[in-house]
């Protein structure tokens, strides 16, 4: 990534996230504090109060903000970091950013549900226009959304919300944690509608170490994960259901705790467009869907036809 130009942006709005009161369980970021407490000895470098904020903008600032911060300074000093509503309330539209000068954009979904963060038509049409330019590409990240249920009786949504959670693996998240309205919206409008659900955490080796990718270099026509070979051990990957895609690689569910549902874990996805192509969820692994088929993970997909 190192010879494009990047543009990273931040879909969510800095006061609704940073502002969610303590009596607000759901939809919301753990504050730093919360999250030193839960993953200790983890995060022990962000205990003194005194330098880092120890509520929710700390932990945007010094834990979600900083694996993108590196992605960033990969790929060069020029890559622009931008948050939709920043800490003043100023809100940056996708269609003011200086998108002539980027042939790459990335959008972090990261809003939560809560705030509500919707693309709006002219940020739809001006992201229409940046893919109009042969070579541009553009990525969404959803993220996950774990605890979402209609269930009716609060002991089966919380057997649900249980279930899931576990199986996510991260115990810093609330009964329910649903992220990517803004990207939903922006890809709705593109045409690429998709519903990202669950938190899928990939497999582990023996040790702990990260699962292989199961690579599969033939649909991979940018090489975009040349070189990649695993996915995080804990990730916030999303089971997107996204109609006639081809997926490029595929990580292995991890099985240490029951999925929250019957998956399978391959499912076809098209590059769309020839100029340009997009990710749904954290990382452009395979996006698991819904289903009581009895494919094994992983098993390699069917002939194209």
């Amino acid at each position: 990534m190192t010879h494009r130009a990047v543009g990273i942006y931040y879909a969510w709005s800095r006061p609704a996230e940073t502002g969610a009161p303590l009596v607000v369980i759901e939809d919301r970021f753990p504050a730093l504090f919360e999250s030193r407490r839960f993953l200790f000895p983890q995060l022990t470098e962000f205990a003194d109060a005194e330098c880092f904020d120890q509520g929710v903008a700390g932990f945007i600032d010094h834990v979600l903000r900083r694996n993108f911060t590196e992605f960033a300074s990969v790929c060069g000093p020029a890559a622009r970091e931008v948050e939709r509503v920043t800490d003043d309330g100023r809100t940056t539209g996708l269609d003011e950013l200086p998108l002539g000068t980027l042939d790459t954009l990335v959008v972090i979904s990261f809003d939560s549900d809560r705030t509500r963060q919707v693309a709006t038509d002219t940020e739809i049409a001006a992201v229409r226009d940046f893919l109009a330019v042969p070579g541009n590409l553009v990525f969404v990240g959803l993220h996950h959304n774990v605890g979402a249920t209609t269930a009716p009786d609060e002991g089966q949504r919380l057997a649900v919300q249980a279930a899931e959670s576990a199986h996510h693996g991260d115990r810093t998240l609330p009964p329910r944690q649903g992220f990517g309205g803004y990207g939903r919206s922006l890809l709705a409008g593109l045409g690429v509608p998709v519903v990202n659900r669950f938190g899928l955490r990939p497999a582990v080796a023996a040790g702990g170490s990260p699962a292989a990718i199961l690579p599969a270099p033939d649909r991979d026509r940018l090489g975009l994960l040349d070189g990649v070979p695993h996915a995080t051990p804990i990730c916030r990957t999303s089971n997107a259901t996204v109609p006639r895609r081809r997926t490029w690689r595929c990580s292995r569910v991890s099985e240490s705790t029951p999925a929250p549902r019957p998956i399978r874990t391959w499912r076809p996805i098209r590059t769309w467009r020839r100029r340009s192509t997009h990710c749904c969820s954290r990382a452009p692994a395979c996006s698991p869907v819904t289903s009581s088929s009895a494919t094994p993970p992983c098993s390699p997909p069917p002939t194209a036809g």
